[in-house]
């Protein structure tokens, strides 16, 4: 078999920075505090554990005092910040740029809406760090959509604002700009009210059809991703509607020899949380299946 990993998959810039701040702070710190994973992938979050990184929530983040705790690319709410400078502690800020810059733009959208009795919505995941510190901006009052049924919250009758996580699925984002219009009109409300912004990052957003056209070059896919990973599932969703013989990894443990069968060609990719060393286990892993699998 012939066994190709996807040159375009693996950490987004955002995640890359992330992890080269945390490994940076461990070369001359033997523990640096982490608030949350600092990727979704059990796999790097063991390799960093190693070197002294000790994941927190937000109740033992409110115990530390005169520390040093790293924000991830996800990105924080404004009481994050707030907290840190009560127990002075010395925040490694590593949001991710394009993370930072949508939350100042769901802030200065809360405020116009304020003015307007608007609704800010963000098509995202419940829960999600990301999403938490987007709703942060609205004083925890922007409204939460991942499904058609999520919708029955919003308003129709007054202005609606949406926006994307940056790392959802931009068919699934426009899927709900479609749904929340027809219910604007139903309602009998005007569609100058509704404000629809497609926030999703691009080098996210761009792997959705690079990865559709790599499926369609091998015979197998092996698609490894953390499962805890929101883009993980959004891309990989592209992959099994492209290849149906593709298959969900979290590492080279799981890989099924049966698979194989009859394939002359194996791609493997990942999610913008993937490092590429953990897909070249998974490739050394692949080439030790048997030929006459």
């Amino acid at each position: 078999m012939n066994v190709i990993i996807d040159k375009n998959s693996g950490y987004c810039f955002g995640v890359e920075f992330a992890i080269q701040m945390a490994e940076d702070e461990l070369a001359h710190e033997e523990t640096l505090y982490c608030l949350g994973d600092i990727v979704h992938n059990r796999m790097e979050v063991e390799r960093l554990y190693e070197r002294g990184l000790r994941i927190i929530d937000r109740e033992q983040l409110e115990q530390l005092h005169d520390c040093k705790v790293l924000i991830r690319a996800h990105g924080e709410p404004p009481e994050t910040y707030q907290l840190a400078l009560r127990n002075n502690i010395e925040l490694i800020d590593a949001s991710c740029p394009v993370v930072l810059k949508l939350q100042n733009r769901v802030k200065h959208a809360f405020d116009s809406s304020q003015r307007q009795n608007g609704q800010i919505v963000i098509y995202g995941q419940p829960g999600h760090a990301e999403v938490a510190g987007l709703t942060g901006q609205t004083g925890n009052r922007a409204l939460i959509v991942m499904t058609e049924a999520d919708l029955d919250q919003i308003d129709f009758a007054r202005p609606v604002t949406l926006f994307s996580q940056t790392t959802k699925s931009t068919a699934g984002f426009y899927h709900m700009k479609a749904v929340i219009e027809e219910r604007i009109q139903a309602a009998g409300g005007s569609l100058d009210s509704f404000d629809a912004n497609d926030s999703i990052c691009r080098q996210v957003s761009n792997r959705e059809p690079a990865l559709a056209r790599f499926a369609t070059e091998h015979d197998v896919v092996v698609f490894v991703s953390g499962r805890k990973s929101s883009n993980g599932k959004a891309l990989f969703s592209v992959v099994n509607k492209t290849n149906p013989r593709s298959y969900f990894v979290e590492n080279e443990q799981e890989i099924d020899e049966e698979w194989f069968h009859g394939a002359e060609s194996v791609g493997i990719c990942g999610a913008t949380s993937t490092p590429m060393w953990l897909m070249q286990r998974v490739k050394d892993r692949i080439e030790e299946v048997p030929e006459t699998v």
